[in-house]
């Protein structure tokens, strides 16, 4: 994706276009399937964890990616447009795959709502399903 559509969706976010955030953006954009920071870092090799850690929380409080934990590492893939700032609008199911060990956004399967009982709140839903993805089970 060239450089001024990647600046456009980080304004959009009110996130400043520096390098690292324009690269990590790029990457992430072209991923299939969620990935880990150490995932990036095998990507960024000069790049140092912790720059790539706040780039990751920025973009996170942002509302441009969302955190999967899948039972095995905490992951990031790209939110759904409608995301915004600490509001994450994109419930739906993960899921991890226990052969090649990659995690799936499926935001075509919404998660159920869930309806607590007296002063419960609810301040976030995640549901892992586990199997053989597409590639593996082929």
């Amino acid at each position: 994706m060239n450089t001024h559509r990647l600046e456009d969706i980080l304004i959009t976010k009110q996130i400043s276009p520096t390098n690292m955030r324009l690269m990590v953006l790029d990457h992430m954009l072209k991923q299939q399937s969620a990935i880990s920071i150490t995932g990036l870092e095998n990507e960024f090799e000069r790049s140092d964890r912790i720059t790539l850690y706040r780039t990751l929380k920025t973009f996170e409080k942002k509302g441009l990616i969302h955190s999967i934990n899948d039972g095995t590492v905490t992951k990031y893939a790209m939110c759904e447009d409608h995301c915004t700032e600490n509001h994450h609008a994109d419930s739906h199911l993960h899921f991890y795959c226990t052969s090649c060990k990659e995690t799936f956004c499926l935001p075509r399967i919404k998660t159920p709502e869930i309806k607590l009982p007296g002063s419960f709140k609810m301040q976030e839903l995640s549901l892992i399903a586990r199997g053989l993805c597409e590639k593996c089970s082929a």
